[in-house]
């Protein structure tokens, strides 16, 4: 049956009805027409299927699954065609679980390393970003599962990421925000688009028409669905507006009698609703009947709009969403196959290592040899850190420790654990380490990193540093004895201080169940090391240039820094970083020689060609970094951004030609006036580098295009001395009033619950009973060392009103939510 078919059969109410969630996880099914209910799973770096008990942050168990590296450390491998197969395995795995439609990946710029949830994005670049996206989508979707790209867009924070409000200037939003999306959906074509929770310049993403009909549909030609962040719905009837489909989760029809008054008074056109109603049929159809008889997707061969055709299980006729839906596609008896969870055990093994980055190597300290004793230090041995919190959480299948590694090579191992991983001083661990550090005649493996809170959705980081207690023990051991090696476990950049206290220094990040095992055959040298960094490492918080206008106690975050962001920023000021972006070390060296520059067919576009040689004993692997570097002198714009790569594997002294294609796209800019891409005449240099702060080989071209115009803008963009200032952004985005905290008489569906915490003595209440709820459900008592604790208490008070009664319909909440709203805007009264 035909969608049109379809939808000329419902009424309007079944129409509103379909475009909203059926339950927590799960979409609404027409029955008699044929169309299945579709599962929906959290699932970047892992499957998180929930058998019963439900939620969306990670706090209820999961069924098993493989916990592979997260986001951070697959930007490292900078290795596509890895990304894809682990793509292919996360859909095997959701098809075995009868899992439709994985949510994910999440390509949000790391605008700040502060962002607790940095670890579950790609990188600081919009193009590394964007092609690692677009790997991991066709490995998924190969498995006839679908994906869900998120979070659209500008969601580059996690405090009051309900309501907050991105303040974004065109050229920063359409030149280094937005083009991982774009880069994501033209060429791997995911099956959805995930809007974000925030607003961006005031228009809430899951009805900003701007955002989702101009650009994703209009210029990009997304014809999928858009969905909704569970309870991001604000106005259903401006989402309809601007094409969004569907309203996750289920919210038993909270929105409809809206939707249909709207459509009743003329407000509506119900022909956008019909357009919503066809995008979902084409989408339970693709990836529904696909599922169940367990053949791969067909989404990209089906024209806009129209689904196969499907037989009726029943006679043809009118039925409504809320009948008893068809069975979703059964799980894979199989599952768990010991065999499937073996080889996707090895893969995230594989993946770990090549995304592993070795940030320093004194005299050659690593590789161990095998058979070396070591004094290995720090609980993140024994217990490891491999994920991060939130709802991407997955229970793993199983768990390899560094210690675990590590005694496949050598059976001379001494543990001592050094620390709490909790943070709190622990003077009867410190001291034994230091003992045995004394005595000690070999190496020293210290293990550091980041502990479960310190990294989650639903708040950011306070610092950059290390906890105190690890930095105790590694000053207490270098006192002693100075051969330390450290292996570092976060998904994001910390301060390093400490650096000239190690000789070696091996960032693991957050490396997946198998991660104990990468980091050993990184370390004794079966593997070599081939990762570089996705993101710069600052010397200090202090160098982030949006520190000033980040992260503050108000909703609105203005983005003053533009698109000065990470190396965009660091390398353009001149300004010294720990580590820059690309970097990354191996156990083997190579040469860059013979760049030469070929123009194409297409005017603009260019194909550059270099060899790249493996100088050194052991076979390993090298990212081929290409940056354009425009001289113009029109438009502000970063000293050089890299618009193409390439991960080259060599044996010794093997020899290969690395060609790399530069199109039209990769010299353009936004011009904001047209709303149009513009390219400046002038000279650019293409720089090949192992890294943004190591460029190897440079050659010139020149380019027909528009007149260069200096912008008249302040000259912070151009100088980039001291840091911005809401007048220098002025100059950009325009006059904006500045924040005001909400007063009585202000306060909606939209407030956060922390906002009335303060302002009634009944939001007070409710935020006491919302914390000790949480408390005995995460282990009894309040503890903000507690992740799980942590993560609930900070989301809970930063959920508006308005999500509160999505999550949980009720008409007792309904009455409380609005007695506690008029209570607080007319205070005094009863």
């Amino acid at each position: 049956m035909m969608s049109d078919d379809i939808v000329n059969q419902l009424s309007l109410a079944e129409k509103i009805a379909f475009c909203s969630g059926a339950s927590f996880w799960k979409t609404k099914a027409l029955p008699r027409q044929g169309i299945p209910q579709l599962l929906l799973s959290d699932g970047p770096h892992g499957l998180r299927v929930q058998a019963d008990k439900t939620d969306h942050l990670g706090l209820q168990s999961s069924l098993s699954a493989t916990c592979f590296p997260t986001a951070s450390l697959l930007a490292s491998t900078w290795d596509c065609q890895l990304i894809e197969q682990m793509g292919a395995a996360l859909g095997q795995e959701a098809r075995a679980r009868g899992v439709n439609i994985l949510l994910g990946p999440g390509v949000n710029m790391k605008r700040n390393p502060l962002n607790g949830r940095n670890f579950e994005y790609f990188s600081e670049d919009p193009l590394l970003a964007g092609r690692m996206a677009a790997a991991w989508i066709r490995g998924v979707q190969a498995q006839g599962v679908g994906t869900a790209l998120k979070h659209f867009a500008a969601n580059n924070q996690e405090n009051r990421r309900m309501t907050s409000n991105s303040l974004i200037d065109q050229r920063a939003l359409r030149e280094y925000y937005l083009p991982a999306f774009e880069i994501a959906v033209k060429t791997a074509k995911p099956a959805a688009v995930m809007c974000a929770y925030n607003r961006l310049n005031g228009s809430y993403c899951s009805e900003n028409e701007r955002l989702l009909s101009d650009i994703l549909r209009g210029e990009w030609g997304f014809d999928g669905v858009i969905l909704t962040d569970w309870a991001a719905m604000h106005d259903r009837v401006a989402a309809f507006r601007a094409g969004l489909d569907l309203e996750m989760p289920g919210s038993e029809e909270f929105f409809d009698p809206t939707v249909a008054q709207a459509v009743a008074q003329g407000n509506l056109n119900p022909a956008l609703i019909d357009v919503s109603v066809r995008r979902l049929l084409t989408l339970a159809q693709n990836y529904g009947q696909q599922a169940a008889a367990g053949q791969p997707g067909t989404r990209a061969a089906m024209p806009p709009g129209q689904a196969p055709a499907v037989t009726p299980p029943h006679a043809a006729g009118a039925s409504s969403p809320r009948q008893t839906p068809p069975p979703s596609p059964p799980a894979d008896r199989a599952w768990p196959d010991p065999g499937k969870i073996q080889a996707h055990h090895q893969l995230a093994r594989q993946i770990a290592a090549a995304g592993a980055v070795l940030l320093k190597n004194q005299a050659d300290t690593l590789p161990y040899q095998p058979g070396q004793p070591l004094l290995v230090l720090g609980q993140l041995a024994a217990q490891p850190r491999y994920q991060g919190h939130g709802s991407s959480l997955v229970t793993p299948t199983r768990v390899d420790s560094l210690l675990d590694g590590l005694s496949q090579y050598s059976q001379q191992i001494n543990y001592i654990q050094g620390y709490r991983l909790d943070g709190r001083p622990a003077p009867e661990l410190l001291q034994p380490a230091v003992q045995q550090a004394a005595g000690w005649d070999g190496q020293i493996l210290l293990c550091l990193g980041l502990p479960d809170v310190a990294e989650s959705e639903g708040y950011d980081r306070p610092s950059l540093a290390l906890p105190q207690v690890q930095l105790d023990l590694l000053a207490a051991v270098y006192r002693v004895k100075p051969c330390i090696t450290v292996v570092l476990t976060c998904g994001c950049p910390v301060e390093m201080p400490w650096l000239p206290q190690v000789q070696a220094l091996l960032q693991l990040q957050l490396a997946g169940q198998a991660g104990g095992l990468a980091a050993a055959d990184l370390l004794f040298g079966s593997s070599n090391p081939s990762g570089k960094l996705a993101e710069s490492y600052p010397l200090s918080y202090a160098d982030v240039i949006c520190r000033d206008c980040w992260g503050g106690p108000g909703t609105q975050v203005p983005y003053w820094e533009s698109l000065y962001v990470g190396y965009r920023y660091y390398d353009s000021a001149q300004r010294p970083v720990r580590f820059p972006f690309g970097f990354g070390l191996s156990y083997t060296q190579f040469a860059y020689s013979n760049l030469t520059v070929r123009p194409l067919k297409q005017a603009g576009s260019f194909a550059v060609t270099l060899t790249l040689t493996n100088s050194g004993k052991r076979a390993g692997a090298e990212v081929v970094q290409l940056y354009v570097a425009p001289h113009t002198g029109g438009c502000f714009r970063p000293v050089h951004e890299l618009k193409a790569f390439s991960k080259i594997f060599l044996e010794p002294g093997q020899q290969q030609l690395v060609t790399l294609t530069l199109e039209r796209h990769s010299f353009e800019i936004y011009q904001p006036d047209s709303q149009a891409w513009i390219t400046e005449a002038g000279a650019y240099q293409l720089e090949i580098g192992a890294n943004s702060r190591d460029i190897r080989l440079a050659a010139l071209v020149n380019l027909d295009g528009q007149k260069p115009k200096k912008d008249c803008c302040s000259d912070w963009y151009y100088q980039l001395q001291g840091q911005p200032q809401k007048a220098d952004f002025v100059t950009l985005y325009g006059d904006y009033p500045e924040w005001q905290p909400p007063r009585r008489g202000q306060y909606d569906l939209n407030s956060a619950l922390r906002d009335l915490k303060h302002s009634s003595p009944l939001g007070g209440l409710i935020c006491g009973i919302t914390q000790l709820v949480i408390a005995l459900r995460t282990g009894g008592r309040p503890d903000w060392h507690n992740a799980r604790f942590k993560m609930l208490m900070l989301s809970a008070q930063d959920n508006t009103l308005r999500s509160m009664l999505l999550f949980h319909p009720s008409r007792f909440l309904t009455s409380l939510v609005s007695g506690l709203l008029w209570l607080t805007n007319h205070p005094g009264h009863k």
